[in-house]
């Protein structure tokens, strides 16, 4: 592995870069008296470990891993300062930014997600009360096996489909750090087999229990040599 000091500090710059272009950004939007008509988000396309359970990277789902950065910066139409407590997903990217523009969905889109435009207005609407994750095993990365995950407000079930994976359930309410995996303790029996029905009957009724096999590409993270 290379050094993580250096790392860290290439992550860092990167980062500073990002948050210095942004911020070009969105004084350029002010200047030119644009800000009033834009919506800005900033997000990404998945979180990441720097330490944490002793990993770097992502590809699992932990809450580094699995929880992304999502801010909304629309003046006029977003309070400064709004927090949203629901859990919004980016599946719902797509929908939001349609609402906004006041587009409507294509007759041919088939989107799984919802638009969170009232959730940033501050109107009350029905909303998800888990996520569902995946992760497929892939070539490249073979030390992390395929996965499937369900996540409430306060529990997360993870199914390891590898040979020695142990399935984990953590409860985030009293274990925000995820270092307690509690899958055997007799007490959470109960609300681990109903997660699990859930994760299995939804992903079942989407088409999403087969695991694709893709033909090996590129390089194995394992045979990569160091320069």
């Amino acid at each position: 592995m290379p050094s993580f000091a250096d790392w860290y500090y290439g992550y860092c710059e990167a980062i500073h870069s990002v948050d210095e272009n942004l911020g070009r950004l969105l004084s350029y939007l002010e200047e030119r008296g644009l800000a009033q008509q834009t919506l800005v988000i900033y997000t990404s396309d998945g979180g990441f470990h720097l330490g944490e359970h002793g990993f770097y990277d992502k590809r699992d789902a932990f809450e580094p891993s699995m929880r992304v950065p999502l801010l909304v910066w629309a003046p006029g139409l977003v309070r400064p300062g709004t927090r949203i407590e629901q859990m919004v997903q980016n599946i719902d990217l797509a929908p939001t930014i349609l609402d906004v523009m006041k587009v409507a969905t294509p007759p041919e889109a088939q989107f799984a997600g919802q638009s969170f435009l009232p959730l940033l207005e501050g109107r009350p609407v029905p909303w998800r009360d888990h996520v569902l994750y995946e992760y497929h095993w892939e070539w490249n990365f073979p030390a992390t096996p395929t996965m499937l995950a369900i996540r409430t407000r306060e529990s997360k079930y993870v199914y390891y489909h590898g040979i020695w994976d142990i399935d984990s359930f953590h409860d985030l309410l009293l274990d925000p750090a995820e270092r307690h995996n509690l899958i055997d303790v007799p007490a959470y029996q109960d609300r681990i087999r109903a997660l699990r029905e859930t994760l299995f009957n939804e992903f079942g009724a989407r088409g999403g229990l087969d695991t694709p096999l893709r033909i090996p590409a590129g390089e194995r993270l394992d045979q990569r040599k160091l320069p």
